[in-house]
């Protein structure tokens, strides 16, 4: 096998339009194994992003010894992530998670099941039986767990507790894309197929680095592009990413004009008539007030806003209006950015106005981030209510209530759910008092995170975390629980185009660890939990009941699982809705070009994309969809946090092809790790001109609320843009003062950690009105030169000031040894 970490993407197998992509099975197996040595085979597929690659995991001696890709899976034909790859190895980390932890003042100490449950459960008591009941309690989960246990804690926060403050850190990734999906097809629900990529004859990506995100899919894009009559290529990204220097029109905009550009790209096409109207007619309701919000951006106008060449907005508007079979992707360059949601929409209204939707070639991959980001949204765990219900339907939440025999009340519907952000706040305020935090780090991956570390570290919350290792977040919370990883438990999960895979239990959790399902039914046993006629609320013990419980729960709503079952998900992917009438599942949506849109079954009756205003019930039936998609339209406005003369540049924040997320699995992989050891930042050479900084130099980066430390990249980031990773917190795996580390350990709620290398200390506290998603794009900065890249101390040229943020606890200047890039220390 080709070196994965110096050529992530491996070797070409160029295909044409309308043929198979040619299969390439990709194996990494540890120092003295070889496939004959594997003792087992064990299905599984990626749970480092979203894409769904299907693999199987080598056991030896029930010990994982490497993954394998599988050729015959309809998502990746053999090939696998390079994080995927390598990051299997995180599960033999020696600082793995084995005993659950409580606090005793300052520290956490080990205990057993029953201590640290129990501890969760008199709290849980005492708050539910005081005033103020379910109100006090806060759900914040991941987009890593599997279907059946997003199901089950769904059922316990709704129907258990009664509490409709349950988000994920999907709320940070996918939010837009449900938002926007909602918005304009009724539900959510990617419309097409990754097969779609084999048909089209052009590809645009919108603020999304495929390359390094979803790394099968752009090998998918990359072998389509090196065969005959390959597809034309549009990037949108501030970044010269490997997909902008790829693609054939690249627009470079200033970060948070997303909008803009497309209301401008819109109306050259409509005015060129480069769309089909008689689709339009037929299939689509705000036509006419498509056509006068977007009259109001000529190209010229569009060219200013978002600092573009006029030319480029042109040949972009040609590349899209002359196609005839496109695929646009979508990710976080828009759902983290400003209007969020009415940009993303827009590009569902490119596809709707050209009728490039519902047919091969024809699609729209509005993506996740995270490998079952979809699960989260259909089981109900991130507030929405399971089956992509409605919670202003009553008949939605009755039916839901004769599935779970509870009474309607009980489930909470009579106001929105509560998003992330309004939790911390909630939890800020002192009105969440009990928070579980499962399967995720909101101390490195939440926005001004100094806020963050205050709000955890209250005495007055009582914190719960459930992960792997002793993460950031987990060293301040009052009870830790050790939870098994994949290829140590069984479940199900769903990638971005509504393919299930099964991932089957291939090895033993380390210790005392349980799979997450488990500390979950643990949990509603404890407490108690019963239906209205006085049985238990969760009927079920294990993966495969639960999975069964949930195939109920879809029946009948778009996302359709009931003719799935676990012995067919061992022969391979199956893409939902899959029922008896569609047993091999359904590759596209909306084929006949009815959309989801009648207001007796849609997920939403929709909101003002420019105040997050929701819409009711009568407001949307009066629009009369009948099966139509709606076109929205709205004006651009200018980001939240704009430059000034203090802080003249914008931060965009992103990933690298070598990490996922925080750094919490891959960090603890070798090839990993040293292929992407620490964070940097990109400048373009201009600024980095005016600073005085050169490749490799220290530099500081500031914001209103904080500052990061890092090497400097001179590289093609558009001017006035700064560039960091999000991934880096505030220790390093290498470092052996970190967690499992000899000098490791539960300290006392992170006192004394470094602060200078996670990039949300300088993110702001803001986010999209409709989809609630935070805005990791557009935050004002300035950056000092703090040492050359020999480490001496340099003066401080700067781009609007050169003092620190006060508070930060940054000197002025650092020098010698001490301005190498920070690792985590005391």
């Amino acid at each position: 096998m080709v070196d994965r970490i110096a050529d992530p993407w491996g070797p070409r197998t160029p295909y044409g339009p309308g043929e198979r992509w040619p299969a390439r099975v990709d194996t990494f197996l540890s120092a003295g194994h070889t496939e004959a040595d594997v003792q087992r085979w064990v299905p599984s597929a990626s749970i480092l992003h979203s894409n769904g690659d299907a693999m199987d995991i080598a056991v030896v001696d029930d010990r994982i010894v490497g993954v394998r890709g599988r050729a015959g899976d309809r998502i990746n034909h053999g090939r696998v992530d390079p994080k995927d790859l390598y990051g299997w190895q995180a599960n033999h980390s020696p600082d793995r998670l084995r005993r659950p932890l409580v606090r005793e003042g300052d520290r956490l100490v080990e205990t057993d099941w029953d201590t640290a449950m129990g501890r969760i459960v008199a709290r849980s008591k005492e708050l539910l039986d005081g005033p103020g009941g379910w109100g006090h309690f806060g759900f914040y989960t991941s987009g890593q767990l599997f279907l059946e246990e997003y199901y089950t804690l769904g059922l316990i926060g709704k129907a258990g507790l009664g509490t409709p403050h349950m988000d994920g850190n999907t709320r940070l990734c996918t939010a837009t894309a449900a938002a926007a999906l909602k918005a304009s097809f009724g539900t959510d629900g990617q419309p097409g197929s990754y097969t779609d990529v084999d048909h089209c004859d052009a590809i645009a990506l919108w603020g999304h680095n495929v390359a390094e995100t979803q790394t099968v899919l752009w090998m998918r894009m990359l072998d389509r592009r090196r065969g005959p009559n390959p597809p034309a290529m549009l990037a949108v990204d501030p970044r010269a990413t490997p997909v902008a220097r790829e693609a054939d029109v690249h627009l470079a905009l200033r970060n948070g004009t997303n909008l803009a550009l497309l209301n401008g790209l819109l109306r050259e096409l409509i005015n060129r008539g480069w769309y089909d109207e008689e689709y339009v007619r037929a299939h689509t309701v705000g036509f006419d007030e498509l056509c006068r919000v977007v009259e109001d951006y000529p190209v010229a106008k569009v060219a200013e806003i978002c600092d573009l060449p006029a030319r480029d907005i042109e040949r972009a508007a040609e590349l899209l209006g002359r196609s005839q079979r496109l695929v646009s992707t979508v990710l976080q360059g828009f759902y983290q950015s400003n209007q969020a949601t009415a940009a993303s929409c827009q590009v569902n209204n490119l596809h709707l106005i050209r009728g490039m939707i519902g047919r091969p070639g024809a699609g729209i991959y509005q993506m996740n981030g995270q490998p079952t980001a979809q699960n989260n949204r259909e089981c109900g765990a991130d507030g929405d209510l399971p089956g992509l219900r409605n919670w202003e339907n009553e008949e939605h939440v009755a039916e839901l209530a004769r599935l779970w025999n509870v009474e309607v009340d009980t489930i909470p519907h009579w106001a929105p759910p509560t998003h992330a952000m309004q939790i911390f706040r909630y939890a800020e305020q002192g009105s969440i008092k009990l928070l579980w935090i499962s399967a995720t780090n909101p101390v490195v991956s939440l926005p001004d995170l100094a806020r963050i570390r205050r709000i955890l570290a209250k005495p007055d919350l009582f914190l719960v975390v459930q992960d792997l290792f002793l993460t950031e977040t987990a060293e301040l919370a009052d009870v830790v629980l050790p939870a098994a990883t994949w290829g140590e438990k069984t479940g199900t999960f769903t990638s971005v185009d509504r393919t299930v895979h099964i991932s089957e239990k291939a090895v033993e959790p380390p210790g005392e660890a349980r799979p997450d399902l488990d500390i979950f039914l643990d949990y509603a046993r404890r407490m108690d939990f019963r239906d209205k006629d006085g049985r238990p609320l969760v009927k079920w013990s294990d993966p495969e009941a639960a999975f069964e419980a949930w195939k109920e729960c879809s029946r009948g709503r778009p996302c359709d699982y009931t003719a799935i079952t676990y012995e067919r998900l061992r022969a391979g992917g199956i893409q939902w809705p899959c029922t008896e009438e569609h047993p091999d599942g359904t590759e596209r949506l909306y084929t006949d070009g009815v959309f989801n849109t009648d207001p007796d079954y849609c997920e939403s009756y929709g909101h003002d994309l420019a105040t997050g205003a929701e819409l009711l019930p009568d407001e949307y039936r009066a629009k009369e969809p009948r099966g139509r998609a709606f076109l929205h339209a709205t004006p651009y406005q200018p980001s939240p946090e704009v430059p000034s003369d203090d802080y003249p540049l914008l931060l965009t924040t992103g990933r690298t092809v070598y990490q996922f997320h925080t750094r919490t699995k891959t960090g603890r992989a070798p090839q990993l790790v040293h292929a992407a050891p620490e964070v940097w930042v990109e400048l373009n050479p201009a600024d980095a001109g005016t600073l005085g900084v050169g490749e490799g130099d220290l530099v500081r980066v500031e914001s209103p609320r904080g500052a990061v430390r890092a090497r400097a990249r001179i590289c093609g980031v558009r001017p006035g843009v700064v560039f960091l990773p999000f991934h880096y917190g505030y220790w390093d795996a290498a470092d052996p003062a970190g967690p499992g580390g000899p000098d490791g350990g539960a300290a006392d709620r992170g006192a004394g950690r470094r602060h200078d290398r996670a990039a949300n200390e300088l993110t702001i506290t803001a986010w999209d009105p409709v989809s609630k998603q935070p805005i990791f794009k557009v935050a004002a900065v300035r950056v000092v030169k703090e040492a050359d890249s020999g480490g001496r101390p340099s003066p401080a040229p700067t781009v609007g000031g050169s003092a620190p943020p006060e508070g930060s606890g940054i000197p002025a200047t650092v020098g010698g040894p001490a301005a190498e890039a920070p690792s985590r220390g005391e």
